[in-house]
């Protein structure tokens, strides 16, 4: 009997047959993990099976091939954010992502800090001023740990370290302020935040955003066109309207 019990947080939660739900948890100790909630679709379990909520979980398996049965309890709801229009747009995405992009049963104890850090953000601040940065940052972290991380250090063409104003969209590296003359048009704005940490306005985060959808479209996603392109669209949306 294979048991694996901790802390999570609840990144998906689909329905299975008429009563039940399947569920993806990324966790500390255990990376991304999946199992079976008997009754998950009940008045009882909905409110807890809500993706962003932090959860105590209790997986139980005869063998490792087989979908595990969960036990779910709440720790902290992320339900009452559902209500705000841009902050459900930021949970959905963020966890839609992590469930869509990581193997599992592969350790990423950034990955959990960085998600952790991104819904926290997403409670002590819902206006995305306060939280969209972090969003950003979370997603050039994601394209690291599975390998397709930007080189953002110096220039792609010419080794400079200072000036780097582009993004090649190819190759992923920094491309200086004279390297890019007459290219412009051919290459990604790079947000300076990215680098120097810090605060930035929406405007530059939106930037920031369209920079690594880039590279999570080309390099995590391949071009799919499903429910994760549908939420990535509705976050650009209400932030741009937000902008506006």
């Amino acid at each position: 009997m294979t048991l694996l019990r901790g802390e999570a947080l609840l990144c998906s939660n689909r329905a299975h047959g008429e009563h039940g739900a399947i569920i993806r948890l990324l966790t500390r100790n255990y990376g991304l993990v999946g199992g079976y909630v008997r009754g998950g679709r009940s008045r009882v379990m909905r409110p807890i099976l809500v993706p962003g909520n932090r959860v105590a979980f209790e997986l139980r398996a005869r063998t490792s091939g087989q979908l595990a049965g969960a036990s779910v309890e709440l720790i902290e709801s992320r339900a009452p954010l559902l209500d705000e229009p841009l902050a459900a747009a930021g949970i959905e995405w963020a966890t839609v992502l992590t469930a869509a992009t990581l193997p599992e049963g592969q350790l990423y104890p950034a990955l959990y800090d960085g998600l952790a850090g991104v819904l926290a953000a997403i409670a002590a601040a819902p206006a995305a001023r306060g939280w969209a940065g972090a969003l950003a940052r979370y997603e050039m972290l994601l394209l690291a740990e599975l390998g397709f991380g930007l080189s953002l250090e110096e220039c792609v063409a010419t080794g400079a370290r200072n000036d780097l104003m582009f993004i090649s969209p190819k190759s992923g590296g920094a491309v200086s302020r004279s390297a890019a003359v007459g290219l412009e048009d051919r290459l990604l704005a790079f947000p300076q935040f990215l680098m120097t940490g810090g605060d930035a306005e929406l405007p530059e985060i939106l930037t920031a955003l369209r920079l690594t959808g880039h590279f999570i479209d080309r390099s995590l996603l391949a071009g799919r066109r499903d429910a994760l392109e549908e939420s990535r669209l509705r976050l650009i949306d209400r932030l741009e309207r937000a902008v506006a």
